[in-house]
């Protein structure tokens, strides 16, 4: 089977701040083609620093179904040393969620790579914010 790029992403919210927007975000995604969750593990940490992972699984069913739409497979992948790691990362107070996504889009792409016995030399990500960084430098030695 062929796979697209998975990627792994962590992202952490303070508590008070959780309104809900970026679910349904990600549900469009996945509704598109365009992703698919691999895996899903939430982690929480209290004010003394305690964490706990909590996978799709072990939620009460009305929680359940407000991420039934993301498909999740829960593969298992997260295991407890990248729970240990993300929490040690974390805020107090703060919840993360640990996300493997499968970009399939890029599935057929991979599929004729491997038709081809192309090898991958090297990939880099980019970070979000330093492109935001790049741009406007670039934008500003443009004005002048």
């Amino acid at each position: 089977m062929t796979y697209g790029p998975i990627d792994f992403y962590v992202f952490e919210f303070q508590n008070e701040k959780l309104k809900g927007e970026i679910l349904p975000e990600l549900i469009d995604l996945i509704q598109k083609g365009v992703v698919r969750v691999i895996d899903l593990v939430i982690v929480q940490k209290d004010g003394n620093g305690k964490h706990q992972a909590v996978e799709l699984q072990e939620l009460d069913p009305e929680t359940i179904a407000i991420y039934d739409p993301l498909q999740a497979e829960i593969s298992g992948l997260i295991q407890v040393e990248d729970v240990d790691a993300i929490a040690g990362q974390m805020a107090n107070n703060a919840t993360a969620a640990a996300l493997l996504v499968e970009n399939l889009w890029a599935t057929k792409f991979m599929k004729a790579l491997e038709n081809a016995d192309a090898r991958l030399i090297e990939f880099v990500r980019i970070p979000h914010d330093d492109v935001v960084e790049a741009m406007a430098k670039i934008a500003a030695v443009e004005k002048k």
